[in-house]
């Protein structure tokens, strides 16, 4: 199912490239490993040979056409529907030339997590198949196969529908459901913790941090020229985690600088060498929201105001707490 997808999507790359309405194209390659695809950008047909997408294609890739699209010409992007609301929210923030980029919309079927397929005993995979209902990994000690809810990545659990928010052309082979999946089960969990229990967990998870900046760099909400965390003066600055004040305060820090413009692309969690849960910070904040402010989704269109940024005399006062939520 997924290789008609790739042949369809070569063949449109190689037309708009013939035309001249583009020339390049961003999509994903194969990394060093079968499972480890990484966005790549293609100027020739040899190129797209090494085009691929599968349910390993997981790398939002909103973010790299930043710089892209304020190059010369005009880019063709291969955007899944997740990826759409992050570019529609770099849009909003002037961070990409919108007349530089040519949108294909692609269909996702969900996108594996390979730590769970490595849990469950699948060692040196290669390449994967996806039936729809089932994941095969092909591995070098032979094939093993899944249910397919048993190895998403989380983002695609709580998946906020198959709905292409941003294109400007489709490719759809295989119509799917496009509701979308309950987003704050774990929230509700954390919030129905004491304070003592809560601050237990998360003094566990983030003390697992080791300053790679891996959250940091692939966040498309985390786009600045220069970011605080690399000025020796803020007083977080270090690589390391000195103390525990440091080792808490990166990942807060950059959840409250991200608020309003997290699209919960889940980006940050999936890249996490130490899976810390760093998408439920971020949920956290997009639930409050929600109830002060009203349901609000980030990069759902390039025109809303953000509920942080738009003021109104019905906003609630810094005092309040939400019953639900404690007082966290």
């Amino acid at each position: 199912m997924m290789q008609q997808v790739v042949d369809i999507m070569r063949k449109r790359a190689l037309q708009l490239l013939g035309s001249g309405t583009v020339n390049r194209v961003i999509g994903w390659k194969n990394g060093e490993f079968g499972y480890d695809q990484t966005p790549a950008v293609f100027k020739t047909e040899d190129e797209l040979s090494a085009l691929v997408y599968d349910s390993f294609s997981s790398p939002n890739l909103s973010k790299y056409l930043i710089e892209e699209s304020k190059k010369e010409g005009k880019i063709l992007a291969f955007l899944k529907p997740c990826d759409t609301y992050s570019f529609n929210q770099l849009i909003k923030e002037h961070r990409i030339n919108r007349d530089g980029v040519y949108i294909v919309g692609i269909e996702c079927c969900g996108m594996v997590d390979i730590n769970k397929l490595k849990a469950l005993g699948a060692v040196g995979v290669n390449g994967i198949a996806d039936d729809g209902e089932t994941i095969t990994a092909h591995t070098l000690y032979g094939d093993k196969t899944f249910k397919k809810e048993e190895v998403l990545l989380e983002k695609c659990l709580a998946c906020k529908g198959k709905k292409h928010v941003a294109f400007d052309e489709l490719i759809i082979v295989n119509a799917q459901d496009d509701e979308a999946k309950p987003r704050f089960d774990g929230v509700k969990e954390i919030e129905a913790m004491t304070p003592d229990e809560r601050f237990a967990f998360w003094r566990s998870q983030l003390s697992k941090c080791i300053r790679c900046n891996a959250c940091r760099n692939v966040c498309p909400a985390c786009s600045c020229l220069q970011c605080v965390f690399d000025n020796p003066k803020s007083g977080v600055a270090s690589k390391a985690t000195p103390d525990t004040f440091e080792e808490q305060m990166y990942h807060v820090i950059r959840a409250f600088h991200v608020a309003g413009r997290c699209t919960d692309c889940g980006e940050c969690s999936r890249v996490c060498p130490q899976n810390i849960p760093l998408h439920l910070l971020n949920r956290k904040f997009i639930k409050d929201m929600n109830e002060f402010y009203g349901e609000y989704q980030a990069g759902a269109d390039t025109e809303t105001r953000p509920p942080l940024v738009n003021y109104t005399a019905g906003d609630v006062e810094p005092t309040v707490i939400s019953d639900k939520g404690g007082d966290n």
